[in-house]
């Protein structure tokens, strides 16, 4: 018998996957931007059998083809976000309690001289590019040029990122992670959150990215509920790009992936070993595909398709779950693909829970992403993480 009134959580991050404009929006410049609901509308409604019974349309009634559920299977709302900006680190800081109130470094027009010149020096190769620019469209500008000269392209967009692009054939993988952690070292000084490695392959007119992608997150700054979690002496089993977002801290097992289906494949596995053991503890899962593959790529039909595959693997995932265990499936921004831009956008995301006695509570819409943190602590009986209000009476 678990000592802990909740012996499992599962928090899943749909990455991108908002569900309309955060208050705030206005100042992010994202205005009427609505991933779910606009991604419904351009394809002509979505097919979420097993979402939409969950709780997705009653949560938000603007996404085309996912009607209400007139009794939802698990616990339904939205929250906004509390830290400044609209970045992966952030919204997966803050969703493990870690605000960001300090916004991250910005370079729209390129990064300074005296980031770059250290970083060239220190490895050995000048970059190519230095611009913010779509990572698939600089690729097929710059390609040709980096195979050539062996320049790592160089580039950002919106977000804080300091992203590498590099073709397997110029650089090894292990060369190019050992390139962007001299990066990190550097970029630490200008706030910048992360350090992308970006491998791609193929030829000219048909490069491919692969996923070898790595990310090289500034250090939290803070206990997040990892931490917490890890410390009381439970496993906390990171799955996706988790490892790279947290900086490894606070996990006591990792799982890389190739994709949202190995992914939830990883997520149904950690769950059941962790039950057939009788380990209690938190799996933290990134589904990356939704953002990297469609969002970024303005591609709302492929974003509706990978909806579908999430869709699918929900009664696996629900019917894993043990009596005292939590789903919590949510999402850290938005990447509207059906904007101008190919950049995050500023909105709320979902809120889902299943198990115990989650089922057709409204959740309503929350003040930030860490009350998700808030409730996992309560329930493992832990110190508070976290500025975010717990709703684990509700759902207890």
């Amino acid at each position: 018998m678990s000592p802990h009134p909740l012996e499992r959580a599962v928090v899943m991050v749909l990455d991108s996957c908002g569900a309309g404009e955060a208050p705030d929006a206005a100042g992010y410049g994202d205005s009427g931007s609505d991933t779910l609901g606009n991604v419904a509308r351009a394809v002509g409604g979505l097919t979420l059998p097993n979402l939409g019974a969950a709780g997705l349309g009653a949560l938000h009634p603007g996404i085309e083809g996912v009607p209400a559920a007139a009794h939802p299977s698990m616990a339904f709302g939205r929250m906004r976000p509390a830290s400044a900006g609209k970045d992966s680190t952030s919204g997966h800081w803050e969703i493990a309690g870690l605000s960001v109130n300090r916004p991250f470094g910005l370079f729209p027009n390129g990064f300074p001289a005296e980031l770059t010149d250290p970083i060239e020096a220190r490895f050995g190769r000048k970059f190519l590019g230095n611009v913010a620019a779509s990572g698939t469209a600089i690729i097929a500008e710059l390609g040709e040029s980096h195979l050539a000269t062996g320049g790592p392209i160089l580039y950002t967009s919106g977000d804080s990122v300091f992203q590498i692009a590099c073709h397997a054939d110029v650089l090894s993988v292990a060369e190019l992670y050992r390139l962007c952690e001299i990066a990190r070292r550097h970029c630490d000084e200008y706030r910048i959150g992360r350090v992308i490695a970006r491998p791609f392959v193929g030829k000219p007119g048909n490069f491919r990215r692969t996923y070898d992608r790595k990310d090289f997150s500034m250090l939290p700054p803070g206990t997040t509920l990892l931490d917490r979690v890890s410390e009381a002496g439970m496993t906390v089993w990171g799955i996706g790009k988790t490892n790279d977002l947290f900086c490894g801290r606070g996990l006591t097992r990792s799982e890389h992936t190739e994709g949202d289906a190995d992914g939830l494949g990883k997520t149904v596995t950690a769950l059941s070993t962790m039950t057939s053991a009788g380990s209690p503890g938190l799996i933290f899962t990134n589904l990356v595909d939704l953002d990297m593959r469609y969002g970024h790529r303005q591609d709302p039909h492929g974003y509706a398709a990978a909806l579908e595959r999430i869709d699918s693997w929900i009664p696996a995932l629900s019917g894993a779950l043990g009596g005292n265990d939590l789903l919590f499936i949510t999402a850290d921004h938005g990447t509207d693909p059906t904007r101008d831009s190919t950049d995050h956008t500023r909105e709320m995301v979902p809120l889902l829970v299943a198990g115990r006695n989650a089922a057709g509570v409204d959740l309503g819409t929350r003040g930030r992403y860490s009350d998700v943190a808030a409730t996992i602590a309560e329930g493992f009986g832990l110190r508070r993480v976290g500025e975010g209000t717990s709703f684990w009476k509700e759902v207890a």
